[in-house]
């Protein structure tokens, strides 16, 4: 492989793979900026295969995931997984939905203890799916123009890629706040809450590339010539500004105790707070609740087998891909654009614990687990 050449002219073009000989620096870009660099299946086996041979490879001394930027607008890591291609997919009983969830997972888990320093530039939205990618990483760099958030629920998902490991180590109730309200959380907030290493101003990125990677094992904050740069804190941090009522309303044990906690709140926040998570698919936020709370005391790998068996029940419920939450939630929001999903339950109050446990049931024995594997 020589450097500035891409790996294989076999490959898809939707990552772009360049080793930079000079500083034994490989660099991963997501390029499907159309799609805010969305991710396909064709991405992640390719980001895989070339992550899994970089890891043997002594001229590789650490790995750069970043996205390509679209001319004239702003930027994006990695707006999640493509969605419309997981709909169409789930009400053709396509396996390419088991088959996405299972290797996008698998690779979340190989990015998260790869023996090699990996570096990621969260430059604009990195959601979803770009959230897994990015968490796992040795360095996680944000800028002005960070977009970091995990919006499923609005979807009639749930915080997936590893969510409620790093939702459930954000300091105190927030990781709840987060999961359930999918609320965008900028460069200075992801530092107060575990999802940022630095923040940069975006201009100085490459520099930054380029001094870390000659020696990418010293700590992020300590690269020479960076001491002190990082962004300045934002006066209307939301997670700082309203984290007693987060934590007071979010600290409950049901969804339905949270609901009413708000709505006993006569604040602005709390009102808005409502209205946002009146949006979101009732059955799904008490899914991503319960999950949160559980992953809490999980190592990665167990928490990715229980997300695992949560997915494969959301695309697949006995009533038929067509009911289900998320199919239903793609569609409103992506597909027919009406805005307006048919929720089942429709209320908080619907929720029964026997729907929400349901989730929590392995689909398959721990000898047969998609992701038995994962160490």
């Amino acid at each position: 492989m020589k450097s500035g050449v891409p790996f294989s002219s076999a490959l898809s073009g939707e990552v772009l793979i360049e080793l930079r000989g000079e500083c034994g620096l490989g660099v991963l870009t997501l390029n499907r900026p159309q799609a805010l660099n969305a991710l396909t299946l064709v991405m992640v086996r390719e980001l895989t295969a070339v992550l899994l041979q970089w890891r043997s490879d002594p001229r590789v001394r650490a790995v750069l995931l970043k996205g390509v930027g679209r001319e004239g607008k702003a930027p994006a890591f990695c707006a999640g997984g493509d969605i419309r291609a997981l709909h169409q997919s789930a009400l053709a009983g396509d396996p390419l939905v088991d088959d996405f969830f299972t290797e996008e997972y698998a690779l979340d888990h190989l990015i998260a203890r790869y023996p090699k320093p990996v570096a990621v530039l969260m430059d604009g939205i990195t959601m979803g799916g770009g959230m897994g990618l990015a968490q796992g990483a040795s360095v996680r760099v944000a800028t002005e123009h960070s977009q970091l958030a995990m919006p499923e629920t609005l979807i009639g998902l749930f915080p997936d890629v590893g969510g409620g490991v790093f939702l459930s180590r954000c300091p105190g109730h927030v990781g709840e706040y987060l999961a359930l309200t999918g609320a965008t959380v900028n460069a200075t907030e992801a530092l107060d809450c575990g999802w940022a290493d630095l923040a940069l101003p975006s201009d100085r990125l490459a520099e930054w590339v380029e001094a870390w990677s000659a020696d990418p094992e010293v700590d992020a904050a300590d690269v020479e010539g960076f001491d002190g740069d990082a962004l300045p804190a934002e006066a209307d941090d939301a997670l700082v500004v309203h984290r007693e009522a987060i934590d007071r309303h979010f600290s409950h044990a049901t969804l339905a105790e949270v609901f009413a906690s708000l709505r006993a709140d006569p604040g602005e926040w709390a009102a808005q707070t409502l209205a946002t998570l009146s949006r979101r698919s009732p059955l799904m936020m008490a899914v991503s609740l319960e999950q949160v709370r559980r992953a809490s005391g999980m190592a990665l790998a167990d928490a990715l087998r229980m997300e695992r068996g949560i997915v494969r029940h959301a695309f697949h419920p006995p009533q038929g891909a067509a009911r289900s939450e998320v199919v239903e939630g793609i569609r409103a929001r992506v597909i027919d654009k009406d805005q307006s999903p048919r929720w089942s339950p429709a209320r908080v109050e619907d929720v029964m614990p026997d729907q929400v446990e349901a989730f929590f049931h392995s689909p398959w024995p721990a000898h047969a687990h998609p992701l038995k594997h994962l160490a």
